[in-house]
């Protein structure tokens, strides 16, 4: 084992520990992670601690692999998820309910999470249930705000599939809202985006409502 400049341990060449390490000193799983060791690095200066003291050496390299995981959907298009479907004579709604995902404010930059609701009234074309449940996790892993995640996710469907109508409706907690600000714990924001007939027939859209809602207390 021998030592960094600043005093700290560095693995032997080679070594398990010195591959791990090596990925947070380059491109990671595709971003420049030595860009957000230093932007990270600077942040912890900035705020008055010490980014050398033990407890926080590696900290910018955790916080570099950190963000090439939660921002990997701005390296995927959602749409490879919908290219392959079935052709069905089914004319009834589809619906998955509670797809759990995890997000990121643009503005904080603070994670949102939550669950979102799709349903759609087939053109035709029908998915596996689990694409569904895969475009919201393409989508939701970069930063955005709540409102144009309901939106992508509703078109994206409407675009692929050539549906006769796609409702998404999203349900989440903000921790901008919970940790800072107003901190308002259990606050639970609600967007939603209907399309086709979810939109044009009052009837069709109180239908999957009371689909996704109509059960529950």
């Amino acid at each position: 084992m021998t030592m960094h400049a600043d005093g700290g341990p560095q693995a032997e060449p080679g070594s398990l520990v010195a591959e791990l390490d090596e990925p947070a000193r380059t491109a990671v799983g595709g971003v420049d992670g030595e860009r957000i060791e230093r932007a990270v690095r600077e942040i912890l200066l900035a705020v008055g601690e010490d980014p050398d003291r033990e407890g926080l050496r590696e900290t910018p390299a955790r916080v570099a692999r950190m963000y090439a995981e939660l921002f990997a959907g701005l390296r995927e298009d959602p749409r490879i998820h919908l290219r392959k479907f079935f052709t069905e004579k089914y004319d009834e709604v589809v619906l998955v309910r509670d797809i759990s995902f995890d997000s990121i404010c643009e503005h904080h930059m603070l994670p949102f999470m939550g669950k979102a609701h799709i349903g759609y009234l087939p053109g035709g074309r029908v998915i596996g249930l689990s694409k569904l449940a895969r475009v919201v996790e393409s989508v939701a892993r970069r930063p955005q705000v709540q409102e144009r995640m309901t939106e992508q996710i509703a078109l994206l469907l409407e675009e692929e599939l050539e549906v006769k109508g796609v409702a998404v409706v999203i349900e989440a907690v903000h921790t901008c809202m919970t940790v800072r600000g107003v901190r308002k714990p259990g606050s639970v924001c609600v967007t939603s985006a209907m399309k086709g007939v979810f939109r044009s027939s009052p009837s069709t859209r109180a239908e999957i409502m009371t689909l996704i809602y109509g059960d529950r207390p």
